[in-house]
């Protein structure tokens, strides 16, 4: 039998089969959910009630919140330093830091910070580190979830091992000789090298650390024997005891001084950071220079100062004792570069041809280019 046709010649589609009724609602329970379907379970609490007043946080949202507050202060803390460099050397006029602000370039006080401010920065990142390490050992023989992870164990969770050998790194190239013994206690204590990875008998691993001492002793004996003979005490210790104590710094530590330790130290960081950072601030951006100003053949005076810029008509002067002073160019006699107070040595002291008060850098700097003569214009007053 076929389809009817229409009257157009096309056949006539088969009817559609009828639409089945809507079904009943199924039951559904005293929670309004329908009965016989199975019911997820709940996430996971992004935070829950530990104890009455208290939150806590999910562990992954703790560690982004201390990475974010990581980073925020590694990157912040260096911009706020270069603006108040440039205020306090302006001398806290409005003028005068515009007028710095105008001529020093971002690239320029960048690099004149990391020049100063690098040997702060290091410090910063290895004690915190240093810290951290060891109050995260600590922490984790606590009962979980009864207290809140210390801030620096928090950091020293979340930064990279590739970070922390950075900051080493970069300490190791920028601190004084004088102060790089305090890194091996830092370096044992970041990366909680105890003395039983050395060897896993008690006699061969005593042996190493007597011989590691030994050779430690041998590289400094001679400026060990010439502090003794000028009587430097300090500078002894910090080359004798950091050594000593890099063998008992790594270790959990017990857990009734776990959280008056971790206040302790995060307030004592802070304040050597204040301490430090105030050479840092007052460390002048712009070269220290005497420049001989005069007319030719007449009389001459000497400005002392730092020089701002110079375009064709004057010379613009930042006076050491305040004020900016206009040279006129063709008044400018001489000019030489001078070393400020601070640079001047303050111990007659060697580590093998390097000043114990200079970095690595600085020394292998003046191997290169040998320290020249003071020139007799920077020893007159201002």
């Amino acid at each position: 039998m076929t389809a009817p046709s229409t009257a157009t010649g096309g056949t006539v589609p088969p009817p559609r089969p009828a639409v089945p009724p809507d079904p009943q609602p199924a039951e559904v329970d005293a929670a309004g959910w329908p009965a016989g379907v199975p019911v997820p379970d709940p996430a996971e609490p992004r935070a829950v009630d530990a104890e009455p007043g208290r939150v806590r946080w999910d562990p992954a949202e703790r560690r982004a919140r201390a990475s974010q507050s990581f980073w925020t202060a590694v990157v912040g803390v260096p911009a706020i330093f270069s603006v108040l460099r440039l205020g306090v050397e302006a001398g806290g006029e409005l003028q005068t830091t515009l007028l710095l602000v105008a001529n020093v370039g971002p690239v320029n006080l960048l690099a004149g910070f990391l020049t100063t401010a690098a040997r702060l920065l290091s410090t910063g990142l290895v004690a915190v580190f240093a810290l951290g390490a060891v109050l995260a050992v600590s922490a984790d023989r606590l009962p979980p979830g009864t207290r809140r992870r210390p801030l620096f164990a928090r950091w020293a969770d979340t930064t990279p091992a590739w970070v922390v050998l950075a900051s080493f790194l970069l300490a190791l190239l920028t601190w004084p000789l004088l102060y790089l013994p305090l890194l091996l206690p830092a370096f044992v204590a970041a990366f909680q090298l105890r003395p039983e990875r050395l060897h896993e008998r008690a006699l061969p691993r005593l042996l190493l650390i007597v011989a590691l001492l030994a050779g430690y002793g041998w590289l400094l004996l001679p400026t060990l024997r010439d502090a003794w003979t000028q009587g430097e005490a300090l500078v002894l210790a910090l080359l004798v005891v950091p050594p000593l104590l890099a063998l008992f710094v790594a270790g959990p530590l017990p857990g009734m001084v776990i959280r008056p330790l971790a206040s302790l130290t995060e307030v004592a960081v802070l304040s050597m950071l204040v301490w430090a950072a105030l050479p840092v601030i007052s460390t002048p951006v712009l070269p220290l220079t005497v420049t001989t100003v005069g007319a030719e053949n007449g009389p001459t005076e000497d400005v002392r100062g730092h020089v701002v810029t110079t375009d064709d008509v004057n010379m613009v002067i930042l006076q050491e004792r305040g004020g900016v002073r206009y040279v006129p160019v063709d008044l400018v006699r001489a000019q030489v570069l001078c070393p400020s107070e601070e640079e001047l040595p303050r111990h007659r002291l060697r580590v093998h041809d390097f000043h114990i008060e200079d970095s690595l850098l600085e020394g292998m700097g003046r191997r290169v280019r040998p320290v020249h003569r003071i020139d007799a214009a920077c020893r007159a007053p201002g």
